[in-house]
């Protein structure tokens, strides 16, 4: 089985032998998903950082970044009641 990686931002992977594919940051097991559902939960970077010592910084913006532009690609049409 062949796997396949793409560096899709900055510092955004997806490998197709990690994490089902899921958007990742820098190669780590570390899912864009999760650092968006902890900033959601009302986590600040700081602590973010302090409870994950993998990520930088920089992995943050980078993973709200990459949602932004994810989003973006889709057209989420509102539907009336039927």
């Amino acid at each position: 089985m062949s796997v396949m990686t793409a560096q899709v931002h900055s510092r955004i992977t997806i490998e197709s032998d990690k994490m089902d594919g899921q958007p990742c940051i820098r190669g780590l097991r570390f899912p864009v998903v999760t650092v968006l559902r902890m900033i959601a939960g009302g986590m600040t970077t700081e602590e973010i950082l302090d409870e994950h010592p993998d990520l930088e910084p920089e992995d943050i913006p980078a993973a709200l970044a990459y949602a932004a532009e994810a989003l973006a690609e889709h057209y989420y049409p509102l539907r009336p009641p039927a």
